[in-house]
């Protein structure tokens, strides 16, 4: 009876606490339920704050599918052209894109195809018609394999699988539907007519709200993405140096504030990701007409070199922030000997690339005293301070044997610590205890379970013991900053060869003063750099 009472009693407990937790998840779910509309207006304000573009773009379509759909809603427009008023809506919703540049590809591409097929398949339909019902279907059927095939194939070439591959895919479509509806349709020629109709309208209402109304151009998209690159590689140079060289403290509290994003990455991510996007950019650029002043053609695909120089650029600020990273760290006393030339350097080579920022987005020449001589002080300084401390990176022959004591310890940890006495003088080389430790873990048959587990350890003690590992760090670190200023000199190279090609203006000091009175001018709102750093969503 006890034993009954106890089950009982645990059934019970537990069948009281089912509905407490059932009542718990529920108050959870609705918690998260209370701040979804919450979540939602803040992400909607978000995106839209990012680039009001975005805003002025979603009202364009619903202004542009309201026109098209009075084919449809209105009765004269309807009886002119019938159901088939519905493509001129399908246009609109897979043609009308963000910028001009990428409608005016789409919708230049989905008109030519739909005429190409139009044409085509009727000329198959005019040689079918002069045959019988039999050899008809067979004729169509190979008129379909061998346009098919060859229209697929035609996809794999790469200038025009880069250029009109939307358009081939209409001529596709097109093509098979009006070929197969005509051997059983006879006013196949009205529908197409209709169709054809309704798809221009759909294309020319597409085109004017994107070259009219408003128009996004991929083209100065592209410029003013080029030209923000350099800033940002700019802030990840700099941010990178000052945090080698800070403090302990200052370490600590940015390893504590786990809401930041890292500036140095989110300064060279964009660099490193932007190959597709200057490709699609200076593609959809192509397209569009000439709206500047200038009548010459903007050499669009120049802006995709220099992506990809600055992209090699990025490497090596990549490999730099990868030293603040590595498992060997140069001591912070050590660090401190070098600290104000490689700052001192950084401010430089960030001010070089804001330069040339500027120089691209304000489309004029870059300034002669570019590399200035404050770039080279900062060079000769950082030689002279790595020169006045020779013993840091060839090693002092007085050194302590660090390795044999870290062979010691092995040798305590393993059991025979008491049966062998090794003396610290007895011992020549670092390079000397070393091959002997590894000698005899490979040659000794006492050799544990345990010494296997303690050879990555203890290697690791054996390379740290060696003096010039203190400074070897730091050495990897100062030769990309220097690797940083000599491919400085290619950038400019490019950035000359794109002001050249595209008629920039000479430079200027009164244009520089000018700039900076705008800026201050505008005082009133925080400065770009001092704005939070947000992805772009384009």
């Amino acid at each position: 009876m006890v034993v009954e009472m106890e089950v009982n009693n645990g059934e019970n407990t537990t069948n009281n606490w089912v509905p407490i937790m059932k009542k718990l998840h529920m108050n959870v779910i609705g918690e998260k339920m209370k701040k979804i509309p919450k979540l939602t207006c803040r992400t909607i304000w978000r995106v839209g704050k990012e680039d009001p573009r975005r805003v002025i773009h979603s009202l364009k379509v619903g202004i542009s599918l309201t026109l098209v759909s009075l084919l449809y809603l209105m009765d004269p427009l309807f009886k002119g052209f019938g159901s088939n008023a519905i493509w001129a809506v399908m246009t609109v919703v897979v043609v009308l894109e963000f910028t001009a540049g990428a409608t005016l590809c789409k919708g230049l591409n989905r008109g030519l195809g739909t005429l190409l097929a139009g044409s085509l398949a009727f000329l198959i339909e005019y040689v079918a018609t002069k045959t019988g019902h039999v050899f008809r279907a067979i004729f169509i059927g190979a008129a379909l394999f061998f346009i098919g095939a060859t229209a697929t194939y035609m996809r794999f070439i790469p200038y025009i699988k880069k250029n009109y591959d939307y358009g081939v895919v209409i001529f596709l479509l097109t093509f098979n539907l009006i070929t197969v509806s005509s051997y059983r349709v006879d006013n196949v020629l009205k529908i197409a007519h209709e169709r054809f109709y309704t798809i221009a309208i759909g294309c020319g209402v597409c085109l004017l709200m994107s070259l009219l109304i408003f128009p996004n151009w991929s083209g100065e998209d592209l410029h003013n993405f080029t030209a923000a690159k350099f800033e940002g590689l700019a802030k990840s140079i700099e941010a990178c140096v000052n945090e080698y060289f800070s403090d302990e403290e200052q370490q600590k509290t940015k390893e504590n504030s786990s809401d930041l994003e890292d500036p140095i990455y989110n300064g060279y991510k964009t660099v490193l990701d932007s190959k597709s996007f200057d490709e699609t950019l200076a593609l959809y650029a192509s397209w569009e007409p000439r709206h500047s002043r200038h009548c010459y053609r903007f050499p669009w695909q120049q802006y995709v070199k220099l992506g990809n120089v600055l992209r090699h650029f990025g490497y090596t600020i990549v490999a730099l922030h990868g030293c603040l990273q590595t498992e060997i760290q140069t001591p912070r006393s050590v660090r401190a000997m070098f600290k104000d030339p490689c700052i001192r350097l950084s401010g430089e080579v960030a001010k070089a690339l804001k330069e040339l920022g500027d120089s691209i987005r304000y489309r004029r020449h870059c300034s002669p005293e570019i590399l200035s001589d404050h770039l080279h002080e900062a060079l000769h300084d950082l030689n002279k301070a790595i020169k006045s401390q020779p013993k840091l990176f060839i090693g002092s022959k007085n050194n302590t044997n660090k390795l044999t004591l870290a062979t010691v310890v092995s040798k305590g940890q393993s059991g025979a610590l008491n049966s062998r006495r090794v003396s610290l003088s007895s011992v020549k080389t670092d390079t000397s205890a070393l091959l002997d430790w590894k000698s005899k873990l490979r040659g000794g048959s006492s050799t544990t379970h345990e010494n296997l587990k303690l050879r990555p350890t203890l290697s690791k003690i054996a390379i740290t013991s060696l003096e010039f590992s203190e400074a070897l760090p730091f050495a990897a670190f100062a030769s990309l900053l220097v690797e940083i200023v000599a491919r400085l000199d290619l950038v400019i190279e490019e950035v000359e060869e794109l002001g050249r090609i595209a008629h920039f203006k000479e430079y200027n000091d009164d244009d520089e003063h000018h700039v900076v009175v705008e800026i201050d001018k505008k005082n009133s709102k925080p400065l770009p750099s001092q704005l939070p750093t947000q992805d772009s969503g384009d």
